[in-house]
């Protein structure tokens, strides 16, 4: 996700809507919310079953205002023996859940859907759940976000705490799964998702599409784009299908931008690797989100930044680099935990910078300087790259702060002056390599970065990562933070 600064991104999303509104039946005990105890959001994710699969249908009937019908499904494999079991959904009705077949009783508890099978579920057994809803594009007071109403239809924002608003799932980075989408829309719409098309089928009024996933997909970088839209299709890397979803009404003003996506590609496959995914593609939205975002195989943007004339040239691209990047780190190598969230904004900032530098002459040392200087206060403020401080009471995406942007980008600087250009490179292209469709941690990170150095790099990794101050830049014993600065004047 990259943030904007331009705009408020609250005032649109927080307008009143619908309440949520989850019918229950009478379960036999309260029903309580559970987590697998992130640190940030305790209450993500549920305990006892490992997801493989989910497929979901949504209806569309024309107006983003109204709940569109659905069916989610999961595919799952119980990891403990499982008398209730919970889902992350809140935003929605419940009409009815099925667990292996039998119906099941529901209940509410937080943001949780607490279902109780007829019979328990064992260890090691296969757990597949239905369960019938109805999806709320509105919003609410607590709206961060999960659908998007755009000026012609709907996407997804679901970052980094919001799948669960648009479908039940288990709503943490850790468990990924596979993805089918079933959308049907009004014949004059067009519906696009992760992954591949797989089948499409046309009524005298409406038109149904499937879309499957060919790796694993986090829930907050599930995409579903229902709009009076365009599909660009062009030729990547290597054959690499690429597709982008525009605006009809806007095609002639936004091709120009997104045809620079194949060379953008050639670009990072350079850098870092293969392309991680089955295709990819950029998704222009009419609405104000105040960020973009890096949906896995098809990147979100707000059409204004490319309409924009303020905006110059090289900073667009650049945007459009950064959320690219973010196939690689952040959706390929998923955070095992939202603390490693610099893992995904760290990197995707850094190739933002050095697409900037060696394509707009913006020099990356001038960059990072700057972010020297101001890293003690964004430390200060949101606590260190990978210790960031919880979001603020109503706003999940409020971590999205410039520690992890700016801040994380410096930490990968300060390594590649620790260990020299040649080791940092070989540690960004075995990174992704190694943990291509998986999750991975701070530590996993710190760990390949010392083998490829030869030495242990814990305790350089722990001050960067780690301290409350910005430790000294290797290489640059001039560089100052503000407070240092003030404290020698």
């Amino acid at each position: 996700m990259l943030l904007s600064s331009r705009t408020s991104r609250t005032g649109a999303l927080l307008a009143a809507g619908a309440s949520v509104a989850l019918l229950a039946a009478a379960a036999p005990r309260p029903a309580t919310p559970l987590g697998i105890g992130d640190r940030l959001f305790p209450y993500l994710g549920n305990p006892g079953y490992d997801v493989r699969a989910y497929d979901i249908s949504f209806t569309y009937k024309g107006d983003n205002s109204k709940p569109l019908d659905a069916v989610t499904r999961i595919d799952a494999t119980a990891t403990s023996r499982l008398d209730r079991v919970n889902l992350d959904f809140s935003h929605g009705t419940v009409r009815s859940v099925e667990v292996n077949g039998a119906p099941a009783d529901f209940a509410t508890g937080g943001e949780d859907l607490v279902v109780t099978p007829a019979q328990p579920v064992l260890a090691g057994t296969p757990l597949r759940i239905t369960v019938r809803h109805t999806s709320d594009p509105m919003p609410d007071k607590d709206t961060e976000v999960g659908w998007v109403r755009t000026d012609d239809g709907l996407v997804m924002a679901n970052q980094a705490d919001a799948a669960h608003r648009v479908f039940p799932c288990n709503d943490h980075p850790a468990d990924k799964a596979m993805f089918t989408f079933r959308i049907k829309a009004p014949k004059a719409y067009t519906a696009v998702a992760n992954g591949r098309p797989v089948a499409q089928a046309r009524t005298d009024t409406a038109t149904g599409w499937i879309y499957r996933t060919a790796h694993p997909m986090a829930t907050e970088l599930a995409q579903v784009s229902i709009g009076r839209s365009t599909v660009l299709h062009q030729q990547g890397p290597h054959g690499l299908p690429v597709r982008h979803v525009v605006p009809t009404k806007d095609i002639e003003a936004l091709k120009p931008w997104v045809d620079k996506t194949p060379a953008q590609l050639a670009w990072m496959e350079n850098k870092i690797g293969p392309y991680p995914f089955e295709n990819y593609g950029v998704l222009i939205a009419g609405a104000t989100t105040g960020f973009e975002l890096e949906t896995q195989t098809l990147s979100l943007f707000e059409r204004e930044v490319f309409t924009r004339k303020e905006y110059p040239k090289w900073y667009v691209e650049s945007i459009m680099v950064h959320e690219l990047a973010h196939q690689w780190f952040g959706d390929s190598v998923s955070p095992h935990t939202w603390s490693d969230l610099w893992l995904n904004e760290g990197h995707a900032t850094w190739y933002e910078a050095l697409y900037a530098q060696e394509k707009a002459d913006r020099p990356m040392e001038t960059r990072m300087r700057n972010a020297y200087r101001d890293s003690d206060a964004w430390r200060a403020s949101g606590g260190p790259p990978a210790a960031p401080k919880a979001p603020e009471p109503g706003q999940k995406i409020s971590i999205f702060r410039p520690v992890v942007y700016d801040g994380s980008a410096l930490v990968l600087y300060a390594l590649r002056q620790e260990i020299g250009k040649e080791k940092f490179e070989r540690v960004e292209r075995e990174w992704v390599s190694t943990h291509r469709d998986a999750t991975a941690t701070t530590a996993d990170f710190t760990a390949l970065a010392s083998r490829v150095a030869g030495r242990d790099l814990s305790g350089f990794f722990h001050a960067w990562l780690y301290g409350k101050k910005t430790p000294p830049m290797p290489g640059h014993p001039d560089w100052k933070t503000q407070a240092a600065q003030r404290a020698r004047k």
